[in-house]
């Protein structure tokens, strides 16, 4: 079902004396924030069962892939990067070193901080499922020029700069 709607969705007035529009006003294919979420559901889905193959989790791809491109992280800012539960992250964690992808090693100014970093074994398995993962990617933006894609990066950036200035 295609919704058409033709009024500002950004509606943005300094007294508030416009009439905010309605979800159904608005529609929800014209909706950001829903669109988003299916966008990602999707995502996450395709890619779990692209995972099954290399027997890893869409959590331990995560965590592999923000250590593929940063040289030591916290368990924290690892949870953050890879948008995944504290908790969720060090069973994930767990999991990664047992399989001698990671290294968890305490800091030495501060031993209840490990920092994480991943292994050449970790590095290896990554690069198995890059492909996959790209090749994901390319599909999820078949017919989407280049100069759109980074119109919609600078887009995205800007969307999360708003979220963590306004802690929503």
């Amino acid at each position: 079902m295609e919704e058409r709607f033709s009024g500002t969705v950004l509606r943005r007035s300094q007294e508030n004396t416009e009439k905010r529009p309605t979800m159904g006003e608005i529609g929800l294919n014209h909706f950001a924030p829903y669109l988003m979420n299916r966008l990602m559901a999707r995502w996450n889905i395709n890619m779990s069962e692209e995972l099954r193959e290399y027997d890893m989790t869409t959590a331990k791809m995560r965590a592999l892939a923000v250590l593929s491109v940063s040289s030591s992280v916290t368990i924290n800012e690892l949870s953050v990067f890879a948008v995944t539960e504290q908790s969720t992250m060090s069973r994930t964690l767990d999991s990664l070193e047992q399989q001698g992808f990671i290294r968890r090693q305490p800091r030495t100014e501060d031993m209840r901080i490990r920092d994480v970093s991943i292994t050449e074994e970790g590095r290896t398995a990554f690069e198995k499922v890059w492909p996959t993962m790209y090749d994901l990617f390319l599909q999820m933006f078949d017919g989407v020029e280049e100069t759109e894609y980074r119109a919609f990066i600078s887009t995205l950036h800007k969307v999360l700069h708003n979220i963590r200035k306004h802690e929503i």
